[in-house]
């Protein structure tokens, strides 16, 4: 029942054939395949599907491009081949397009025209971009390439030379222009402007910002290029919310806005901008990481002070250490936008600067300290009460004096050092004795001083580690004698007084 209706086809194909001999010898010729190209011309890199009946069904076909084989496709039941390939690079002109399927052969032409691609497609002014010139004549010279503006065009690329298959590229940075599409064209010695294929990239409104991160409430300035010249009502988007409102693009389309980091964890976010009639998917965004920060109230005072310790830029919801100089004094919750609040006392340190940092439990922790200033006033200095200068104490060497001073009163508070020297220049002396630590105003020496004059000072330190100057020195003599004075004293009234009593003995005995 088929059979017919083929030899009927056949027959009237014939006929035709006969009655137009302008028709391709291939397709003249009964019986024998034929393919045609869809599209019969383009610059390389154009996808050509490749069609053609008559050949034997079920069958390998290779397609071959200038004698490469550029792809392989089987026939239908019906004889009928459909395969598709990719137009290899070439110079200009007609280039043969062959299929080949066991003894059958059927051959047409693919015409190579010039064009251009450019890539990226799309980005802000001064994008650099690589532009590939496909399909120019062999070895052509002198390509000029254009990039065109609003009535005019710019130059950007001149005396180019294309490969032995036509082929050539060039980098060009996009110049100053509006927003939108702007074509890319080129001429060389024989491939002409209107031959060629061209490009196009489109200007899209840009920003950034002058910083990539920063913490909670800094400014960051913004940039916009090459919005809608004369927009209004531009607005910085932070994570989709509005941060800056009511912006308005110069002549240019250019504008420049600066905007707080708003109170969120810490993170990296989106920044974008919108306007009135420049959509934010036209646009593309920036990153900018909120990082942790504290603060410190008051910034300064003295050892004991109450601080406040605020920060911002932690993970939300999570226990935040704050550390004084690496020591631990206090811990604070954050609140679902990273921040919190913590007072801690002011442990004792040393005048001056200090260091305040703070860590969360996801190890975010302030890159930038803060600064505690602690004061650099130093106590008012001790007067000298007891013993008095010039004083005796005891009465024989080897005395154990209790010395007393003035209190002094400090916001940091304060302890003494007690120095006792042989030489009235106590402070720069060697000292037999020195104490330190002392809280009270008075203090026991814990070892005996040997018959002697003797020199002490007293000095008041506070809490931050601020001297008071030392006293003026007094002096004390420690006994009356030394104990060899004693016991020579003791010895000799022995002898007195023994020499006495055989003296008054003798003169009794006489008398009797």
């Amino acid at each position: 029942m088929k059979l017919l209706p083929r030899l009927v086809v056949v027959f009237v194909v014939c006929l035709i054939a006969i009655a137009l001999p302008s028709v391709p010898v291939q397709a003249a010729q009964c019986g024998k395949p034929f393919i045609e190209l869809f599209p019969e011309s383009g610059v390389p890199g154009t996808e050509v599907t490749v069609e053609g009946p008559r050949f034997v069904a079920d069958t390998l076909v290779d397609i071959y491009y200038d004698e490469t084989r550029v792809a392989t496709g089987r026939s239908n039941e019906d004889g009928d081949l459909t395969v598709t390939f990719t137009v290899p690079e070439g110079y200009k002109g007609d280039h043969e397009v062959r299929a080949e399927a066991l003894d059958d052969i059927a051959v047409t032409f693919f015409t190579v025209k010039p064009g251009l691609t450019v890539n990226p497609q799309k980005g802000l002014v001064g994008t650099t971009v690589t532009v590939r010139g496909k399909g120019f004549a062999y070895n052509e010279e002198g390509i000029e390439l254009r990039y065109y503006l609003n009535s005019n065009y710019e130059v950007v690329e001149d005396d180019i030379t294309a490969d032995e298959d036509g082929s050539w590229k060039t980098d060009f940075a996009i110049p100053s222009s509006i927003m939108g599409e702007h074509k890319i064209d080129a001429q060389g010695d024989e491939s002409k402007f209107y031959d060629v294929e061209d490009a196009v990239f489109k200007v899209t409104p840009g920003i950034s910002i002058d910083k990539s991160s920063g913490i909670v409430g800094e400014s960051i300035n913004m940039t916009g290029i090459k919005f809608v010249v004369n927009e209004k009502y531009i607005r910085i988007l932070f994570d989709g919310e509005a941060v800056a409102t009511d912006i308005k693009a110069d002549p240019q389309g250019d504008w420049e806005e600066s905007f707080e980091v708003p109170e969120m964890p810490a993170g990296e976010y989106s920044v974008t901008a919108e306007g009135e009639r420049t959509p934010k998917e036209d646009i593309t965004e920036v990153g900018f990481e909120i990082e942790p920060s504290i603060v410190l109230s008051p910034g300064e005072g003295h050892a004991g002070k109450t601080v406040t310790a605020t920060g911002h830029g932690f993970v939300a919801n999570e226990d935040v250490a704050i550390m004084y100089d690496n020591s631990h004094v206090a811990t604070a919750t954050a609140n679902d936008k990273g921040s919190f609040d913590a007072s801690f006392s002011v442990p004792e340190s040393k005048h001056g600067e200090h260091q305040v940092t703070a860590e969360d439990a996801e190890g975010n922790k302030t890159e930038q300290p803060a600064i505690f200033t602690m004061e650099s006033d130093p106590p008012d200095t001790p007067e000298l009460i007891s013993p008095p200068d010039g004083s005796r104490v005891g009465f024989i060497g080897r005395v154990s004096p209790t010395f007393e001073w003035s209190e002094v009163s400090d916001d940091s508070g304060v302890y003494y050092r007690l120095k006792i020297a042989t030489s009235a220049d106590v402070a720069a002396a060697a000292g037999i004795v020195a104490v330190t630590g002392l809280t009270e105003t008075s203090y026991t020496l814990e070892r005996t001083l040997s018959y002697g004059t003797y020199y002490w000072i007293v000095q008041a330190v506070d809490g931050a580690e601020n001297e008071s100057d030392w006293t003026a020195a007094r002096y004390f003599r420690a006994g009356l004698l030394p104990l060899w004075g004693f016991i020579v004293i003791i010895t000799a009234a022995a002898v007195g007084i023994i020499i006495l009593v055989r003296f008054l003995l003798r003169r009794r005995g006489i008398y009797y």
